[in-house]
């Protein structure tokens, strides 16, 4: 009914009620690579943010943690677990409209700028000009800053097929703070682009980073992210 559990790691803590797990997903004959998943808690309400299905030992130790009562899809390009989720927990489902990767799932909240985050202190961010949702959410307690695509920091390859690896050298990405190049290519409007949206999120008041894929940034991120802009729009803009 549900697409199974792909290998994963363990719950590990990120920050005083902020975890994370790094799981994987086999994206085509000998590709795999790594994702993650955040978990959230206050009190014992979870939230579940780019959700990655775990296995029987991996739930009985989100179940530990306390009750899954929100999901958050934070980009149009993830959303393979959400069903799972949805199916096994009395949760609410958090994305922007206009999903097109995943359609099926009616959404419960609505991700904008303006309504308040999941948790105390957070806020969320949305790419206004891209041509498919995707969003990030600032935890201010925290300086971190959670996103789907958009921005991506590599330490290893951690889940990566050499075929991955390959590819993903092909397309631009390396250790470090990438856009992703693939995701930028896809959602950047004809004779548009999204630098107005980067140098917006630039501003908010983050050190932190953790993507969807990749490994975690504790400090340094919005330094490096600046950087990563300034890199690819300075291109795009002689290319």
């Amino acid at each position: 009914m549900f697409p199974p559990a792909c290998p994963h790691g363990d719950i590990q803590t990120l920050y005083p009620e902020v975890f994370w797990v790094q799981g994987s997903i086999k994206v085509g004959p000998g590709m795999s690579l790594n994702r993650n998943m955040v978990i959230l808690r206050a009190g014992r309400s979870l939230t579940l943010i780019n959700p990655v299905r775990l296995d029987d030992d991996g739930l009985r130790a989100l179940d530990a943690l306390g009750e899954v009562t929100r999901i958050i899809r934070l980009g149009d390009f993830h959303g393979r677990d959400d069903a799972f989720y949805r199916d096994r927990y009395p949760c609410l489902f958090w994305a922007q409209s206009g999903q097109t990767t995943y359609p099926e799932s009616d959404i419960d909240v609505l991700i904008d700028e303006a309504a308040p985050g999941p948790i105390k202190d957070s806020q969320f961010f949305v790419f206004r000009h891209a041509r498919f949702p995707e969003a990030a959410l600032l935890l201010r307690q925290h300086g971190l800053l959670i996103t789907t695509d958009a921005l991506q920091y590599y330490q290893n390859w951690r889940y990566f097929s050499p075929f991955t690896k390959f590819v993903f050298r092909v397309f631009g990405f390396r250790r470090g703070m990438n856009i992703g190049g693939p995701w930028l290519k896809r959602v950047t409007p004809r004779h548009g682009s999204l630098e107005e949206d980067f140098q917006r999120l630039c501003a908010l008041p983050f050190d932190a980073l953790i993507a969807a894929h990749g490994q975690p940034l504790r400090h340094g991120a919005n330094a490096l992210v600046k950087a990563e802009v300034q890199s690819v729009f300075a291109t795009s803009a002689t290319a």
